[in-house]
């Protein structure tokens, strides 16, 4: 299969265009498929539902996702790792290429990235009027991770905190999704939540193998750079376990519906993935399909679990 080609400043002529493809949007849906989980967590303990809220808070989670994306090429052009990567695999890993192609400068990533931060903070004021002020505390968390993940000083990714920030960040979209239309915390969305942020979490993890040569040279240190290769492949099939586990033990204490145990049919995909892995951690070309799997997991697991909970209300 021809891989897709990196943009282009003749390709996308049109501002609109240009600045929209910038927040990456196929991988948006990561954020959409989270909010969904919190959702049907919502549906299923019989709660009102109020739909224009639930319109703008999935407004405010992919807000918030494309204004991460973006100050991520641009703090990633900052320390250099992007201009570097020579093994990358387009569009998956070593960023949008936005900046590095001519698409946009510097400076217009930057703005952008904050101004769509700035329209974050914005509906999050407006979701709070109508919801729980305590709200606030999920939109800081969630701003402060998605911001500090690849800036300095804190630069979390390359201190070996990426994955538990991809994690934490994930599950706060369905914890506050869930507290929209609660108006007020509960357990519910911790425990339907997690398994999905955790194999939201391995995209991240197989993404930096073809990443990681370059990662290294800029001292982007996450852990797949601070393993060897023949170590770090396990941590893949760790938060596979980790997640599958969780999702297995809810439903045997209660927590979750016997249904929800049809996305376990996703495990397929992160089985096949692992094993990709492990035979290619070494040759990140060849690692195409591993990711490709690594998503289908993480969207058919969010997609019957929501289902799940949908049905058995």
């Amino acid at each position: 299969m021809t891989q897709p080609m990196e943009p282009t400043l003749a390709m996308l002529q049109n501002p609109f265009a240009r600045y929209f493809a910038a927040t990456r949007p196929a991988f948006l849906t990561a954020s959409l498929m989270a909010c969904l989980v919190g959702l049907s967590v919502v549906w299923h303990d019989g709660l009102a539902f109020d739909i224009p809220l639930a319109l703008v808070t999935l407004l405010f989670a992919l807000l918030a996702q494309a204004g991460v994306n973006v100050l991520n090429d641009y703090y990633d052009a900052i320390n250099g790792t992007d201009a570097q990567n020579t093994e990358r695999i387009f569009p998956f890993t070593g960023g949008s290429r936005f900046i590095q192609n001519g698409v946009l400068t510097l400076a217009q990533t930057r703005n952008f990235g904050f101004v769509l931060m700035g329209c974050v903070a914005a509906a999050g004021l407006w979701l709070m009027a109508y919801s729980a002020p305590q709200l606030m505390y999920v939109g800081l968390a969630g701003l402060f991770i998605g911001w500090a993940y690849s800036a300095p000083p804190f630069r979390l990714n390359s201190r070996g905190l990426g994955e538990l920030c991809v994690a934490a960040g994930f599950l706060a979209i369905t914890v506050g999704t869930d507290f929209v239309q609660r108006k007020g915390f509960a357990a519910a969305p911790f425990i339907g939540g997690l398994s999905y942020a955790l194999l939201v979490t391995n995209l991240l993890y197989i993404n930096q193998f073809p990443d990681r040569t370059a990662d290294t040279a800029a001292g982007k240190l996450h852990w797949v750079a601070r393993l060897e290769v023949q170590h770090a492949r396990w941590g893949y099939a760790l938060i596979v376990v980790l997640a599958y586990a969780w999702l297995l033990l809810s439903v045997l204490l209660g927590w979750l519906p016997s249904l929800a145990l049809l996305a376990l049919l996703a495990l397929p995909f992160s089985v096949k993935a692992s094993c990709l892995l492990y035979r290619h951690a070494a040759q990140p070309q060849q690692l195409s399909d591993a990711i490709k799997l690594t998503i289908g997991a993480m969207m058919v697991h969010g997609t019957l679990l929501s289902l799940a909970l949908l049905l058995s209300k």
